[in-house]
């Protein structure tokens, strides 16, 4: 299973199935479109996933300063940094434009994907999701370190989500050792927020869980998980691999100077 490195309208379509399901996992509190630009607002949290322009179509070049435009008044009235997420999808001439106007290019990220067909599943726990979602949230603040303050934004975006969404948590007595979200959309299970707290690590919890999250979402028909994780993350990259997913594309985000 190759990278993506050509953008021939098969390896498009594949990268526009990921972004789709991406969508619909971590739905954006605001969606505006401007031609195949997709402006994904949110007012309560600051992720870039949910705070940026998704381009999602490489031959739709026409007023692109104009349009930034729009955007930047956009993101101005939410009180967010013009933000672009740099797909496969977003294609040169945007790029080059960008280049030319010194925006920063920061945050590289792999799409990855592994089909569930053959891996072996037989001794992961069998684990029921937590249907508390206010649980959950205190729970996956804790394991990611993230301020409290994200909450009411987080608890309204997993409220939000379409999909079946599996939330699950490791735990030792009251203490959360593991955290992620399985979002179950037709044959794919997405792993989102996936977290282990900090004192817990190099232990196998997150393993453990992912497994159980894609056993889980085997048995509800997904044929193949994917994920998403910035480059950076060597510790993740490892687990991630180990388990045997491979890259299928990478994205980063873009911001003019000063931004």
């Amino acid at each position: 299973m190759a990278p993506v490195s050509g953008h021939p309208a098969s390896v498009l379509a594949v990268v526009r199935r990921y972004e789709a399901a991406g969508f619909r996992a971590w739905p954006a509190a605001a969606v505006h479109y401007d031609g195949t630009w997709v402006v994904r607002l949110t007012a309560g949290l600051p992720a870039k996933r949910l705070n940026s322009v998704n381009p999602l179509d490489p031959g739709d070049t026409h007023a692109i300063e104009e349009r930034i435009g729009r955007a930047a008044r956009r993101f101005d009235a939410y009180g967010r940094p013009l933000t672009f997420r740099m797909s496969p999808l977003s294609g040169q001439v945007l790029s080059r434009h960008l280049d030319k106007g010194g925006w920063n290019r920061f945050d590289e990220s792999l799409v990855m994907r592994l089909p569930l067909k053959d891996l072996e599943l037989g001794a992961a726990m069998d684990q029921i999701p937590l249907k508390d979602i206010s649980r959950f949230i205190g729970a996956s603040l804790r394991t990611s370190g993230s301020d409290a303050s994200l909450r009411p934004g987080l608890s309204e975006v997993i409220g939000a989500i379409q999909p079946e969404a599996g939330l699950f948590a490791l735990e030792d007595g009251n203490e959360p050792l593991a955290t992620l979200i399985c979002v179950h959309d037709g044959d794919l299970a997405g792993l989102f927020e996936v977290a282990t707290e900090k004192s817990a690590r190099k232990q196998g919890h997150g393993r453990n869980l992912i497994l159980s999250a894609l056993k889980w979402a085997r048995l509800r028909g997904a044929r193949e998980a994917w994920l998403q994780v910035e480059a950076g993350n060597l510790p993740a990259l490892s687990l991630y691999r180990s388990l045997g997913f491979e890259e299928v594309y990478r994205y980063h985000y873009r911001r003019p100077p000063g931004a």
